[in-house]
């Protein structure tokens, strides 16, 4: 006589509530870490532009400045949220027009940010690095989410341009 194999019916929903259970305990510390993964990708991004417009500055001995752009072409926008560009300031005025023959030209863009992301800086809507690298005054960036407490990342830029990073940084 031959054995039948496969699964009974019991068996099945037994494992079907134990891929329920499973699932139910994750799916919170997967959010948690989703919401937090996504805020660190988003202040890293800060953080290598503000080294890239550092360091530009003091390669080509110019102002390099990084502003609020919610369109990627000038400086216009209402919040840091709304995307950034980094560009040269050939003339130091704290502005810009793009004109390559004064050697005005955005180096880098970065887009809005997603998912209900909250940055917002001390310095209004522009950083600007002089040509060794300095910045005019101190300042700091704050990037929360929805979330309240201690889930912030705070960048805090020295005048001397040196960007420190600091996690759990309290959201209001």
């Amino acid at each position: 006589m031959k054995k039948k194999s496969g699964f009974t019916l019991l068996e099945l929903i037994i494992t079907i509530a134990l891929i329920g259970i499973v699932t139910a305990l994750a799916l919170p510390g997967m959010r948690a870490f989703s919401q937090n993964d996504r805020l660190t990708t988003n202040i890293n991004t800060m953080i290598g532009h503000l080294a890239y417009a550092r360091s530009e500055a003091v390669k080509n001995s110019t102002q390099v400045s990084i502003c609020i752009s919610s369109n990627s072409i000038n400086c216009i926008g209402a919040s840091w949220e709304d995307g950034w560009i980094v560009y040269v300031d050939a003339d130091s005025n704290g502005s810009f027009v793009e004109d390559t023959t004064t050697g005005e030209v955005i180096l880098r863009a970065n887009q809005a940010l997603d998912h209900g992301n909250n940055f917002t800086s001390s310095y209004g809507n522009q950083v600007t690095y002089d040509n060794r690298g300095f910045v005019t005054a101190t300042g700091s960036f704050l990037l929360c989410d929805a979330r309240t407490g201690d889930f912030g990342k705070t960048i805090n830029i020295s005048n001397t341009g040196r960007v420190r990073f600091e996690d759990d940084s309290t959201c209001p």
